[in-house]
């Protein structure tokens, strides 16, 4: 069995070894994906000195609060004018400013009467308010979008005025995920007698989702030593990058999955950490022509499984994508916490943010492995370290939001 910081380092340097493709997606298509390549703008933004409010546009001259009106300007319809200092013209927001202006005032800091404007008394007026230069944003060949960005809509909008319609991106991960159990029914069947539905395959699917991977559904495979077998070996023959199992790698006297994968080729890197819920956790590699899988054995309670994957099948993935994700941080204890062995604790809990400035958090439930309503009442992990027996309220734990 080993520890909690050992089992990481060695999933780390494992999956840092998976080869990321890249393919050539649609703009559209690319919200949530991870840009493999530098965006460069191929104009300038802007790429006209631009009003940026409905107002008049003139000549700066301190001394002059009043102006006679020559025309109007609206966005997308330029008519240069040729303006001195007393002179003005109605422009919108985003218009062309003439030759020669450098100036905005707003509609609602002057009056109009007739062919002239006048300043308000307790107007702000001042040298190129209201105007946005050319290429004041971006200028043409500068870099807009750093490689390895998570895209967001904000990230699209700079992308279509650079003129991208498509963009590079890294492939998507293809992780399978096969649950394991004689008692594991469908969701769609009633359960009877000594039956559960089967919670985990649709739990560990939609975490894959939820980081944007692509999942692969292998169903549910009795605990029978040969469908095991077949269901792992056309599994691994899909050359996926990541195959996810729950149950079957514990002490049992059915829990097969460890020798059937053993017995295909995988080679087993750990199995069981010190660590409550999921210790035992089995992780190995399954090479495939110039390609590896990744294994992930995880437990079968239900609780324990999703951690597990919170805890190291999701981080390594944000990471091999350069995905730093700032969910760690601590909070006070509203509970005593009761931990009485050497094992790293990653107990339920629900957080709240204060007026005080603080984080706050108090247990939810039993704790149970089994316990998956408690789970779903949560919305972070309490770390209880190793050689920490028994953290008291008022207390400090360092916490990970789920």
């Amino acid at each position: 069995m080993i520890s909690y910081n050992e089992a990481q380092d060695i999933i780390q340097s494992e999956v840092n070894k998976l080869n990321l493709k890249t393919e050539q997606i649609d703009l559209l298509n690319s919200v949530n994906r991870v840009l493999a390549e530098d965006v460069f703008s191929d104009i300038n933004l802007p790429p006209f000195n631009n009003s940026a409010m409905d107002g008049f546009a003139i000549k700066f001259n301190g001394d002059i609060k009043n102006w006679k009106i020559a025309g109007e300007i609206p966005a997308g319809k330029f008519n240069d004018y040729d303006l001195d200092e007393h002179s003005t013209v109605s422009i919108m927001t985003g218009s062309k400013l003439p030759s020669g202006c450098d100036t905005v005032i707003p509609l609602e800091d002057v009056e109009q009467q007739n062919d002239f404007v006048y300043l308000k008394k307790d107007a702000r007026f001042a040298k190129g308010i209201n105007t946005r230069k050319l290429g004041e944003d971006l200028l043409k060949g500068k870099l807009a979008i750093l490689k390895d960005t998570l895209l967001k809509p904000h990230h699209i909008a700079v992308a279509a005025s650079c003129g991208r319609s498509t963009l590079k991106v890294y492939k998507r991960l293809r992780i399978g995920v096969l649950a394991t159990g004689d008692e594991l029914v469908d969701i769609h069947e009633t359960p009877t007698g000594d039956k559960i539905r089967c919670s985990n395959l649709y739990s560990i699917i939609a975490a894959i989702r939820n980081i944007n991977m692509h999942s692969v559904n292998f169903g549910i495979a009795k605990d029978d030593k040969q469908l095991i077998h077949d269901r792992l070996k056309w599994a691994l023959e899909s050359e996926l990058d990541i195959l996810i199992t729950t149950g079957g790698v514990s002490f049992g006297k059915f829990d097969y999955v460890k020798e059937v994968y053993e017995s295909l080729g995988v080679e087993t890197k750990f199995w069981q950490v010190k660590i409550k819920p999921g210790k035992p956790l089995l992780f190995g590699t399954y090479s495939f022509n110039e390609g590896k899988t990744m294994i992930f054995g995880l437990p079968g309670n239900p609780v324990s499984s999703l951690v597990n994957f919170f805890l190291f099948v999701e981080q390594n993935i944000l990471n091999l994508f350069k995905l730093k994700i700032n969910n760690k941080f601590s909070a006070t204890l509203q509970d005593d916490l009761k931990k009485e062995d050497s094992k790293r604790h990653f107990m339920r809990g629900v957080y709240s943010y204060s007026d005080d400035g603080k984080y706050y958090v108090k247990k939810v439930g039993n704790q149970s492995s089994g316990n998956l309503a408690e789970m779903g009442k949560s919305n972070c992990l309490i770390i209880v370290e190793e050689d920490r027996m028994n953290p008291r309220i008022g207390e400090t734990a360092e916490c990970i939001m789920i």
